[in-house]
């Protein structure tokens, strides 16, 4: 796991054009700890990958390697749990929920 963060942030860090100490001065630690954690040697914490990703503009998920988007049959069964939701509404707030959707009024 600290490989794969480590290829991960030093992407996300040259996507933004910084160096390593520039990342390491905005988001408050030392630059041989950030150069550790782009070699793999050490994780960061929760509140360091969340300055992490603010200040490289990522996200938790794209560090940490996760896929972005969900497998095709959980899609498809939060879809069916979804309409079987809608059809249970009644008139007023079937309208309600059709104003939240965007371009809607």
């Amino acid at each position: 796991m600290p490989g794969i963060v480590g290829g991960t942030l030093r992407a996300a860090r040259l996507r933004a054009g910084l160096k390593q100490t520039e990342v390491a001065h905005l988001i408050n630690i030392s630059p041989v700890v950030y150069s550790r954690m782009e070699r793999g040697r050490v994780l960061p914490s929760l509140p360091t990958l969340y300055r992490l990703c603010a200040a490289l503009r990522t996200t938790p998920n794209e560090v940490l390697d996760y896929p972005t988007s969900l497998p095709p049959d959980v899609v498809a069964a939060a879809k069916e749990a979804l309409l079987r939701r809608v059809r249970q509404l009644d008139a007023h707030q079937a309208l309600a929920l059709i104003r939240l959707l965007p371009g809607v009024r």
